[in-house]
């Protein structure tokens, strides 16, 4: 496949019109002509009529459209780009008409929970058989072999303002990365290709933790010394507990890893960081969900990373104390007393 192939025949195919959705039609609306897919006929009809989602014009290129079955017939390549909670749902509506022949490069920056409908509510035990990432979702799903991922530093706000940014295309298949950086490559977007699928993915989703922790001291007044010391840290930590789940930790010290960490623990355009900034100036849980128009994917990727961390009996002490923070109203003097005299042995191994 190549550009002139994308420009003249075929739609490259977004699935969700969140605003990571829209963020990632307007970039291959650059270089393709993209299809935008919605479950509601409204939604669809008012986007098209308007020519503007979230407040943002849409791109000239950009045609959204209600029909799965239309996605799958014309669109080859596709990205679906929808919350983790509602991924394994959308893969089943749109499975049974996807073949070998389509290529799936996702944009879900969390995790799944086989068995677990509601993970905010349960409380039983989850194994690492229970926990999927997206690219895992998509084969069990549908008869589709060639997937990847799309990660990195891509705080939506700042992309639609039309300001650069960089992203990362993973995938074990070569291809994939090949097609993704030739749909997605302009002067406002550098794609790196990497062919560590799972470690782009763990990095994606456990940086979101990291986030809601600094968002959360920031709420609390705390300066950049705590921050950066928390980015630190949380850096090291979900770079070896990525490794437990047999990533490859080098991915945590790249773009999808440190990158997309730096942009979205200290930014205040970022879902996540916003939602901890939210409980640190003292809101509870359940009232920044119920006020959040999209889901921070951090707040979901916590506790399923607790819960897999307490059946694995790894102990990760910033996301158990986060938990604690978020889930159980943990003081917040007794969380910091805590991370400060823990028992760290060093600072940071080079080789994580």
């Amino acid at each position: 496949m190549t550009k002139g192939h994308t420009h003249q025949q075929t739609p490259v195919g977004v699935v969700g019109a969140g605003s990571f959705g829209l963020t990632v039609a307007q970039l291959l609306a650059v270089n393709n002509d993209v299809l935008l897919y919605a479950r509601d006929p409204e939604v669809v009809r008012k986007i098209n009529e308007t020519r503007s989602l979230l407040g943002v014009p849409l791109a000239p290129r950009v045609t959204a459209i209600s029909s799965s079955t239309e996605l799958a017939e014309r669109c080859e390549v596709i990205f679906p780009v929808v919350p983790s909670d509602d991924f394994r749902n959308m893969m089943r509506t749109l499975g049974p008409l996807l073949s070998p022949r389509h290529i799936l490069i996702h944009g879900t920056k969390g995790l799944d929970t086989v068995k677990v409908t509601d993970v905010m509510a349960f409380s039983g035990k989850l194994t690492r058989d229970d926990v999927c990432t997206m690219s895992r979702v998509i084969t069990q799903e549908s008869n589709v072999l060639r997937v990847g991922c799309l990660s990195g530093p891509n705080l939506s706000k700042e992309i639609l303002e039309g300001q650069p940014t960089a992203t990362v295309i993973a995938s074990e298949y070569d291809e994939v990365v090949k097609i993704g950086i030739e749909l997605l490559s302009s002067k406002r977007i550098f794609v790196f290709g990497s062919s560590d699928i799972l470690g782009a993915e763990l990095a994606g989703a456990f940086k979101n933790i990291i986030a809601v922790g600094s968002g959360y001291l920031r709420g609390k007044g705390l300066g950049k010394n705590v921050q950066g010391l928390f980015i630190t840290r949380g850096l090291h930590e979900i770079a070896y507990f990525g490794g437990l789940l047999g990533a490859d930790k080098s991915a945590f010290l790249g773009t999808a890893g440190i990158g997309d960490l730096i942009a979205t623990a200290t930014s205040s355009s970022s879902r996540n960081f916003n939602f901890g900034f939210q409980l640190g100036q003292g809101k509870k849980l359940l009232e920044v969900l119920a006020s959040s128009e999209e889901l921070a994917e951090g707040v979901r990727t916590l506790k399923i990373a607790y819960m897999l961390a307490k059946t694995e009996k790894t102990r990760l002490p910033i996301i158990e104390t986060l938990y604690k923070i978020v889930y159980e109203n943990l003081p917040f003097e007794i969380a910091l007393d805590y991370l400060m005299r823990y028992p760290y042995s060093k600072d940071v191994s080079i080789h994580l």
